[in-house]
């Protein structure tokens, strides 16, 4: 950790949707702390301890009475990040797939590029992903990419900066589960934003994926018809 981390004029969070992920949540609040003095955790419903166990290991947690999706959790976030006044927020995982180390590089992007919107980028060394969802995140971000008019070389990356002008855009995307991701870029990308890319490690556990592919590939491709249909219709 760098005292800039910390002690920077810019006011952030970090931002974790989490559903059943007692026994993990906890750690991974504990090592974020270090990086980013505020983290809000959105438990999405969960039936285990999710909400005490973020809560006690220092998380600002906001409930779902029931389960409403990793989409609707997100933007269950963003209300919170906008009407606490923070410049901007970094969404994580909750099930500690996504390393606190790569936080401070999030920042120097947004700090230096100007961008309003970063993404992680997992793909200069894929090695240690597995190979079904490796080539599926290569297809997904090539055809995403090509949509939006400039390269994003992994835009299955739940691991993003978002700047608080661009929250209105995000709380506007009607998709829901893993989907939501794709189309909040396609937004983003239509409003003009220009979307960076921030290095971000690989981490994989012994945790449950919670990634379905038939039915999030068939979400997905949904969504792009809608989202292409919607834009047709609206020029």
């Amino acid at each position: 950790m760098t005292d800039d981390t910390r002690n920077d004029s810019i006011r952030w969070c970090v931002l974790l949707p989490a559903y059943q992920e007692q026994g993990r949540i906890g750690q991974t609040v504990k090592a974020i702390l270090p990086f980013c003095a505020d983290v809000v955790v959105v438990d999405d419903g969960s039936s285990d301890d999710t909400a005490g166990e973020a809560r006690e290991a220092g998380a600002i947690v906001v409930p779902h009475e029931r389960n409403m999706g990793k989409g609707v959790a997100l933007q269950t976030g963003f209300r919170h990040v906008m009407e606490s006044g923070y410049s901007c927020v970094v969404t994580m995982d909750g099930d500690g797939q996504h390393a606190p180390e790569d936080l401070p590089g999030f920042l120097d992007v947004y700090r230096e590029s100007g961008a309003r919107v970063v993404v992680g980028n997992r793909m200069s060394d894929p090695r240690t992903m597995p190979l079904v969802r490796r080539l599926t995140n290569r297809f997904m971000s090539w055809l995403l990419s090509r949509r939006m008019g400039q390269r994003v070389p992994d835009t299955q990356n739940g691991y993003r900066l978002y700047g608080r002008e661009v929250l209105p855009i995000l709380l506007a995307t009607v998709s829901e589960g893993f989907a939501a991701e794709s189309e909040v870029l396609l937004d983003l990308a239509d409003a003009g934003e220009t979307i960076a890319s921030a290095p971000t490690r690989i981490i994989y556990g012994d945790e449950q994926s919670k990634i379905r592919p038939v039915q999030d590939t068939i979400k997905f491709f949904s969504m792009l018809w809608h989202h292409k249909r919607g834009k047709g219709t609206s020029t």
